[in-house]
């Protein structure tokens, strides 16, 4: 009996706490509901009195305080662009690596070396072929083998056609010396393949070069084996083009034909151009598709020297544009101030809330807030509130 009694008070006990401790946190919440409530009306407090400060110092700048002295510009519009810069790299066009038509073999004899002019259809060494003329000597005497044959053939069978019809001999032996003659006769075409391929082998020992420009690496020599492999590379720059990774985020902005500002720093070169290609994959490990841009020839320009790129993404004919320092932010977002003049002769400073558009180098796009015209505080706008008096300087 007393166990069950001892029992039971322990499951009141157990509810009692369960039931205190949903009241604990509803009280909790209940007080940090009020504490924000009571932190909103202490704000909107702070805000009328950070107003009526503004008013009591804004009639105090009028009367007795020295006016803040300011630099002014005035608001107007001009064409606005925006530029993606990047790094790329000079980069030709044609780039052939010198390859041999068979197997590759022994370097007989070299005919170019570095920086070397070369035109497309030029020899550039020859590999050896002793094997090869052996080949081409057998082929062709067993040609003539077969051609001498074939002749003997064609006299057997005229003359056994000449006997049959004077009724001599039998008509088999006509058939099968016309037999041995037409075996003869594909042979012989064979024979003759067998030459092509064989003068064909041979041409291979002779490397000519498949584009026209300038020999950029000759790594083989004479006794060497060739085999290409990067041997011999031939740079053509007469068609040369700058390289750049575009990274994925600007893949909405960047299209064929927008206009490109290069500058070549070692050369101190600048050149316009526009975007002539762009790759349709973006590369895994660098997170950016590749684009390229035409250039005009230049003999001082070399493959692989380093650009600077700038790739137009967006234009604003008759934008307003301000120095991008002297936005500032608030709770309430971006603003500036400008300088107005009061009926009463004084001049103060007056906030504008604006919206702004694309950023680029000193300059931000305004959207909204601005008109032309404004007298913008360019100077002196650090520490200003509404309605305090300035004084612009010349």
């Amino acid at each position: 009996m007393k166990q069950y009694l001892i029992t039971g008070l322990a499951a009141i006990v157990i509810l009692s706490s369960c039931g205190s401790s949903k009241k604990d946190d509803n009280a909790s919440l209940n007080d940090k509901k009020t504490a924000l409530e009571k932190l909103k009306a202490e704000q909107s407090k702070s805000e009328e009195k950070i107003r009526a400060l503004e008013a009591e110092l804004s009639k105090v700048d009028s009367t007795n305080v020295k006016a803040k002295l300011i630099s002014v510009s005035t608001v107007g519009t001009q064409n606005f662009q925006h530029f993606i810069d990047l790094r790329g790299h000079v980069d030709a066009d044609n780039i052939s690596f010198i390859t041999p038509r068979g197997m590759g073999g022994q370097v007989k004899a070299l005919y170019v070396k570095e920086g070397d002019k070369v035109a497309k259809g030029q020899l550039l060494l020859k590999l050896d072929d002793a094997i090869v003329r052996q080949q081409v000597a057998a082929a062709r005497q067993q040609l003539e083998g077969i051609k001498t044959q074939l002749a003997f053939a064609k006299n057997i069978h005229q003359r056994q056609k000449n006997l049959w019809e004077q009724n001599i001999g039998t008509e088999v032996q006509v058939i099968s010396a016309k037999n041995n003659v037409e075996t003869l006769e594909n042979q012989l075409e064979s024979a003759k393949e067998q030459v092509k391929v064989a003068e064909e082998q041979l041409k291979t020992s002779n490397v000519y070069s498949d584009v026209s420009g300038i020999a950029d690496v000759v790594s083989v020599r004479v006794g060497e084996m060739f085999q290409g492999m990067g041997q011999i590379k031939i740079v053509n720059t007469s068609s040369l083009k700058v390289v750049t990774n575009v990274p994925e985020n600007y893949g909405g902005r960047v299209h064929y034909g927008a206009p490109v500002n290069i500058l070549i720093e070692d050369l101190n070169k600048n050149i316009k151009a526009t975007v002539t290609r762009i790759s349709q994959v973006v590369d895994p490990t660098q997170r950016g598709f590749i684009a390229d841009v035409k250039i005009p020839y230049d003999a001082a320009l070399k493959p692989n020297q380093t650009a600077v790129v700038k790739i137009l993404d967006y234009a604003a004919p008759n934008a307003i544009v301000i120095p991008v320092n002297v936005v500032q932010t608030d709770e309430k977002g971006k603003y500036v101030y400008v300088s107005q003049k009061l009926s009463n002769g004084k001049t103060i400073a007056s906030k504008r809330n604006i919206s702004i558009g694309e950023v680029y180098g000193p300059g931000v796009e305004i959207k909204a807030g601005l008109k032309t015209g404004d007298l913008l505080i360019t100077e002196g706008y650090q520490g200003l509130y509404e309605g305090q008096q300035v004084n612009a300087t010349p």
